[in-house]
């Protein structure tokens, strides 16, 4: 075991259980990145001896983090440090291409679909003419070489009638639109939700179907109100989370209720 790691004390004497005690120190172990990904993971019996509790309860607490996405555990071999979820924060408007390079992140996208659509459902979604046509791109998003989530953009074609002869600029759709065509894009609705990957999403991903995915559909709006883009994305909910910031809004003049 590194000389590194900090060995807490369990409190036997508190409520909490003493596997979910020793999961928690676990985890600060890798989040606080004292482990590189891939590194190997201390053993069942060097953790059972560092914190003086039974095998079961250790093998309880690596379960947990195997379960949360942190460690990998291999028969034979032991528990390695899973790599780092991606983040991304819920709020401003940006692309997964810029989202990713601000984090330092290597990421690419492979294109499986570039063309001309129509479809009256985004046209029904948007509230524009049923009979507008789009420009459908889907891709593959691909983050440290793995596959992250599966993408399809539908985008006005009257804003941008030769986007799929000219491609995109540096891999970044929102940049292709800003610079190319002038456009300037300002907000967006987003709904999130969660759901089980289908066949079709599940071999995409690389993943088992069933297997849960967090699935955005947004609607970007125009700094003039005019909607551009509809976009319905699914990310692996093993590889990817999303991080939000909560104010508190207090009333200026709260109503106090009198006796």
């Amino acid at each position: 075991m590194p000389e590194i790691l900090e060995i807490q004390e369990l409190r036997r004497d508190s409520p909490v259980p003493l596997y979910y005690q020793l999961k928690e120190i676990l985890r600060s172990w890798i989040t606080e990145g004292k482990f590189n990904a891939g590194e190997k993971f201390p053993s069942e019996i060097e953790l059972q001896e560092q914190f003086g509790v039974s095998r079961i309860t250790v093998r309880r607490a690596l379960a947990e983090l195997v379960n949360e996405g942190f460690l990998l555990r291999e028969q034979g071999r032991g528990s390695f440090v899973v790599k780092p979820w991606l983040k991304e924060p819920l709020g401003p408007l940006t692309s997964f291409t810029e989202e990713m390079r601000k984090s330092g992140i290597p990421c690419s996208s492979q294109i499986l679909e570039f063309s001309l659509a129509s479809d009256r459902e985004i046209a029904q979604k948007m509230s524009i003419s049923l009979n507008e046509h789009f420009v459908r791109l889907q891709r593959v998003r691909i983050a440290y070489n793995e596959p992250i989530a599966l993408q399809t953009n539908f985008i006005r074609y009257k804003f941008c009638p030769d986007l799929v002869e000219r491609g995109l600029l540096e891999d970044s759709l929102y940049k292709t639109l800003e610079v190319v065509y002038g456009l300037k894009l300002c907000w967006a609705k987003q709904v999130l939700v969660a759901k089980p990957a289908d066949e079709y999403e599940a071999r995409v991903l690389q993943i088992k179907a069933g297997q849960p995915l967090l699935a955005f559909e947004r609607l970007t709006y125009l700094e003039t109100g005019e909607p551009i883009e509809f976009v319905r994305s699914v990310y692996r909910g093993d590889k990817y989370k999303f991080v939000m910031t909560l104010k508190r809004i207090k009333e200026d003049n709260p109503a106090v209720e009198r006796g």
